[in-house]
């Protein structure tokens, strides 16, 4: 028996027309979106995804999770990326597909202040496997787009922690040497409840790079 499929696809009304985000998209489902070519508009900010190979590949992976926010032509306008840390990352010694990070959250700037990111990552964290995981986030301040946001990096960071802490997400200290390069960086992580004590008390070590 096939297991049903976790995708859900949430429409939402903005002032700039509807937007679709959907959970756990596919390969063939990328194929027919797209991205626009950034305009002057974006500054010297550049986004971190801007080609669709990036995101197909990503999704082929066993438990991933791409979300993506588009338009009915096709549009993407803004995705989150929900998967497991690369082998020579630190996290994966708290355990076998233990850690899962949500690596990207992004909308592009002229389809901010529509409430996108919340939505994207709402259903990056509708996961089946979520409350046995440990999903994470790291902010590094020289990735933000200080410039649109209109504030100090301080201020992006609280606008972060804000939008994480509303999914269970609390700060965590590590000693991640690119978390301490600066003090607005940032790492928070979100403990599912069937996560054992063993696999908590490990991730404390793996922190501090104690194992």
């Amino acid at each position: 028996m096939t297991s049903p499929s976790p995708q859900k696809t949430l429409g939402l009304q903005t002032d700039k027309g509807l937007i679709l985000i959907q959970s756990f998209c596919t390969p063939e489902q990328i194929e027919g979106l797209q991205f626009r070519v950034p305009s002057g508009q974006e500054g010297p900010y550049r986004p971190v995804v801007t080609r669709r190979e990036r995101l197909i590949h990503t999704s082929s992976q066993k438990d991933v999770n791409v979300t993506l926010a588009f338009r009915r032509d096709g549009e993407i306008v803004g995705l989150g990326i929900l998967e497991y840390p690369g082998p020579e990352d630190r996290w994966i010694k708290v355990g076998d597909r233990v850690m899962m990070e949500v690596s990207i959250i992004e909308v592009r700037r002229p389809w901010r202040k529509c409430g996108l990111a919340r939505h994207i990552l709402h259903l990056i964290l509708d996961h089946p496997d979520i409350e046995s995981r440990i999903c994470y986030m790291v902010g590094y301040s020289w990735t933000w787009d200080l410039d649109a946001h209109g504030g100090t990096a301080m201020d992006y960071r609280n606008t972060l922690i804000d939008l994480f802490s509303r999914e269970g997400f609390k700060i965590f200290q590590t000693n991640e040497s690119n978390v301490m390069l600066r003090p607005e960086n940032l790492f928070m992580a979100r403990v599912g409840n069937a996560v054992s004590r063993d696999t908590v008390d490990r991730f404390k070590l793996v922190r501090f790079n104690l194992l």
